[in-house]
Protein backbone atom coordinates (compact mmCIF):
# COMPACT_ATOMS: atom_id res chain seq x y z
CA UNK A 1 0.00 0.00 0.00
CA UNK A 2 1.48 3.36 -1.11
CA UNK A 3 1.14 4.81 2.37
CA UNK A 4 3.96 6.71 4.52
CA UNK A 5 4.93 4.49 6.81
CA UNK A 6 8.46 6.34 8.30
CA UNK A 7 9.35 8.00 11.39
CA UNK A 8 6.26 9.74 12.60
CA UNK A 9 8.38 11.78 14.57
CA UNK A 10 10.70 13.47 11.87
CA UNK A 11 7.37 15.02 10.00
CA UNK A 12 5.83 15.98 13.33
CA UNK A 13 9.07 18.20 14.01
CA UNK A 14 8.91 18.96 10.23
CA UNK A 15 5.52 20.49 11.13
CA UNK A 16 6.20 21.54 14.82
CA UNK A 17 3.15 19.96 15.83
CA UNK A 18 2.46 16.57 17.58
CA UNK A 19 0.03 15.57 14.93
CA UNK A 20 0.27 12.31 15.44
CA UNK A 21 -0.24 12.72 19.09
CA UNK A 22 2.28 12.92 22.43
CA UNK A 23 5.50 13.07 21.19
CA UNK A 24 9.13 13.07 23.49
CA UNK A 25 11.33 13.70 20.28
CA UNK A 26 9.16 16.63 19.50
CA UNK A 27 9.58 18.25 23.20
CA UNK A 28 13.47 17.26 22.69
CA UNK A 29 14.19 18.59 19.38
CA UNK A 30 11.64 21.57 19.21
CA UNK A 31 13.05 22.62 15.68
CA UNK A 32 12.94 20.94 12.14
CA UNK A 33 14.68 17.69 10.79
CA UNK A 34 18.07 18.26 9.13
CA UNK A 35 21.17 17.59 8.55
CA UNK A 36 22.85 21.06 10.25
CA UNK A 37 19.87 20.45 13.40
CA UNK A 38 19.21 24.09 15.13
CA UNK A 39 21.96 25.89 13.57
CA UNK A 40 20.44 26.05 9.87
CA UNK A 41 19.24 29.20 8.60
CA UNK A 42 15.70 29.61 7.61
CA UNK A 43 14.64 32.23 5.99
CA UNK A 44 10.83 33.77 5.61
CA UNK A 45 8.65 31.51 4.31
CA UNK A 46 6.88 32.21 1.15
CA UNK A 47 2.95 32.34 0.97
CA UNK A 48 2.94 29.45 -1.32
CA UNK A 49 5.71 27.21 0.90
CA UNK A 50 3.13 27.96 4.18
CA UNK A 51 0.19 26.64 2.25
CA UNK A 52 1.79 23.61 0.35
CA UNK A 53 2.52 23.01 4.11
CA UNK A 54 -0.86 23.13 5.60
CA UNK A 55 -1.68 21.20 3.24
CA UNK A 56 1.11 18.33 3.76
CA UNK A 57 -0.01 18.40 7.46
CA UNK A 58 -3.61 17.87 7.04
CA UNK A 59 -2.63 15.36 4.66
CA UNK A 60 -0.49 13.52 7.27
CA UNK A 61 -2.83 14.00 10.32
CA UNK A 62 -5.22 11.95 8.26
CA UNK A 63 -3.15 9.66 6.45
CA UNK A 64 -4.45 10.22 2.99
CA UNK A 65 -2.69 10.40 0.24
CA UNK A 66 -2.41 12.93 -2.44
CA UNK A 67 -4.52 11.68 -5.29
CA UNK A 68 -7.31 11.11 -2.22
CA UNK A 69 -6.84 14.53 -1.39
CA UNK A 70 -7.16 16.31 -4.48
CA UNK A 71 -10.26 14.54 -5.19
CA UNK A 72 -11.51 15.06 -1.73
CA UNK A 73 -10.93 18.64 -1.98
CA UNK A 74 -12.86 18.82 -5.44
CA UNK A 75 -15.77 17.44 -3.97
CA UNK A 76 -15.66 19.81 -1.35
CA UNK A 77 -15.06 22.77 -3.92
CA UNK A 78 -18.85 21.64 -5.59
CA UNK A 79 -20.88 20.79 -2.50
CA UNK A 80 -22.72 23.47 -0.22
CA UNK A 81 -21.07 25.41 2.23
CA UNK A 82 -17.52 27.05 2.59
CA UNK A 83 -14.99 24.38 0.84
CA UNK A 84 -12.29 24.24 3.40
CA UNK A 85 -14.73 23.56 6.30
CA UNK A 86 -16.38 20.63 3.81
CA UNK A 87 -13.03 19.79 3.31
CA UNK A 88 -12.22 18.79 7.12
CA UNK A 89 -15.73 17.47 7.45
CA UNK A 90 -15.01 15.18 4.67
CA UNK A 91 -11.87 14.05 6.61
CA UNK A 92 -13.55 13.61 9.98
CA UNK A 93 -16.14 11.04 8.08
CA UNK A 94 -13.81 9.12 6.79
CA UNK A 95 -14.33 5.23 9.08
CA UNK A 96 -10.49 5.12 10.29
CA UNK A 97 -11.03 8.45 11.65
CA UNK A 98 -14.28 7.66 13.43
CA UNK A 99 -12.66 4.82 14.65
CA UNK A 100 -9.92 7.02 16.32
CA UNK A 101 -12.43 9.45 17.63
CA UNK A 102 -14.54 7.18 19.02
CA UNK A 103 -11.26 5.27 20.91
CA UNK A 104 -11.35 2.02 19.46
CA UNK A 105 -7.69 2.46 18.57
CA UNK A 106 -5.17 4.72 20.05
CA UNK A 107 -3.99 6.49 16.78
CA UNK A 108 -5.52 6.95 13.17
CA UNK A 109 -2.52 4.32 11.75
CA UNK A 110 -3.66 1.74 14.36
CA UNK A 111 -7.95 2.73 13.10
CA UNK A 112 -6.73 2.05 9.31
CA UNK A 113 -4.96 -1.24 10.47
CA UNK A 114 -7.98 -2.38 12.12
CA UNK A 115 -10.32 -1.48 9.91
CA UNK A 116 -8.08 -3.01 6.78
CA UNK A 117 -8.19 -6.47 8.98
CA UNK A 118 -11.92 -6.38 8.84
CA UNK A 119 -12.36 -6.00 12.49
CA UNK A 120 -14.75 -2.84 12.31
CA UNK A 121 -18.33 -3.34 11.25
CA UNK A 122 -20.52 -0.70 9.84
CA UNK A 123 -24.57 -0.78 10.15
CA UNK A 124 -23.56 -4.55 11.38
CA UNK A 125 -21.88 -5.61 7.82
CA UNK A 126 -17.81 -5.43 7.52
CA UNK A 127 -15.93 -2.95 6.07
CA UNK A 128 -12.38 -2.82 5.56
CA UNK A 129 -11.84 0.43 3.33
CA UNK A 130 -10.57 3.11 5.75
CA UNK A 131 -11.74 6.01 3.45
CA UNK A 132 -15.19 4.90 3.45
CA UNK A 133 -17.65 7.80 4.84
CA UNK A 134 -19.56 7.57 7.34
CA UNK A 135 -22.83 8.87 7.48
CA UNK A 136 -25.26 10.54 10.06
CA UNK A 137 -26.83 7.59 11.70
CA UNK A 138 -24.18 5.05 10.83
CA UNK A 139 -23.67 2.63 13.55
CA UNK A 140 -19.80 1.77 13.89
CA UNK A 141 -18.80 -1.08 16.14
CA UNK A 142 -16.21 -3.65 16.82
CA UNK A 143 -16.63 -7.07 14.62
CA UNK A 144 -18.11 -10.08 17.64
CA UNK A 145 -15.05 -12.09 17.14
CA UNK A 146 -12.65 -9.20 17.54
CA UNK A 147 -14.07 -7.26 20.78
CA UNK A 148 -11.47 -9.31 23.19
CA UNK A 149 -8.45 -7.93 21.06
CA UNK A 150 -6.35 -6.53 23.82
CA UNK A 151 -5.48 -3.48 21.57
CA UNK A 152 -8.97 -2.79 21.40
CA UNK A 153 -9.74 -3.33 24.94
CA UNK A 154 -6.46 -1.09 26.05
CA UNK A 155 -7.68 1.82 23.74
CA UNK A 156 -10.99 2.01 25.17
CA UNK A 157 -9.37 1.92 28.76
CA UNK A 158 -7.41 4.83 28.12
CA UNK A 159 -9.12 6.95 25.80
CA UNK A 160 -9.93 10.46 26.95
CA UNK A 161 -12.04 11.54 24.06
CA UNK A 162 -15.39 12.81 24.15
CA UNK A 163 -16.95 14.62 21.07
CA UNK A 164 -20.30 15.24 21.45
CA UNK A 165 -20.93 14.45 17.57
CA UNK A 166 -20.39 11.01 18.23
CA UNK A 167 -22.38 8.28 21.08
CA UNK A 168 -20.13 5.61 22.43
CA UNK A 169 -22.11 2.48 24.49
CA UNK A 170 -19.38 0.91 25.58
CA UNK A 171 -21.55 -2.29 26.55
CA UNK A 172 -22.19 -3.12 23.12
CA UNK A 173 -18.77 -2.04 21.87
CA UNK A 174 -20.30 0.14 19.61
CA UNK A 175 -20.92 4.41 18.56
CA UNK A 176 -22.74 6.40 16.04
CA UNK A 177 -22.27 9.27 14.44
CA UNK A 178 -24.63 11.79 15.04
CA UNK A 179 -24.23 14.21 13.07
CA UNK A 180 -21.25 15.57 11.12
CA UNK A 181 -19.18 17.97 12.73
CA UNK A 182 -19.04 21.58 12.72
CA UNK A 183 -15.58 23.39 12.20
CA UNK A 184 -15.70 24.32 15.92
CA UNK A 185 -16.27 20.88 17.20
CA UNK A 186 -12.92 19.64 14.73
CA UNK A 187 -9.96 19.74 16.98
CA UNK A 188 -7.38 19.82 14.80
CA UNK A 189 -5.12 22.79 14.31
CA UNK A 190 -5.26 23.09 10.81
CA UNK A 191 -5.54 26.53 9.02
CA UNK A 192 -7.82 25.03 6.17
CA UNK A 193 -8.19 28.48 4.23
CA UNK A 194 -4.71 28.17 3.50
CA UNK A 195 -5.31 24.77 1.62
CA UNK A 196 -8.55 26.47 -0.26
CA UNK A 197 -6.05 29.15 -1.65
CA UNK A 198 -3.44 26.78 -3.04
CA UNK A 199 -5.96 24.48 -4.53
CA UNK A 200 -7.06 28.00 -6.18
CA UNK A 201 -4.14 29.04 -7.39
Amino acid sequence: MARYTGPSSKIARRFGEAIFGPDRALERKNYPPGQHGNNRRRGKKSEYAVQLAEKQKTKYTYGILEKQFANMFEKASRSKGITGEVLLQLCETRLDNIVYRLGIAPTRRAARQLVSHRHIVVNGDIINIPSYSVKPGDQIGVREKSKSLSTISDSLSSSRQSHDWLEWNNDTKSGKLIIVPQREQIPENIKEQLIVELYSK
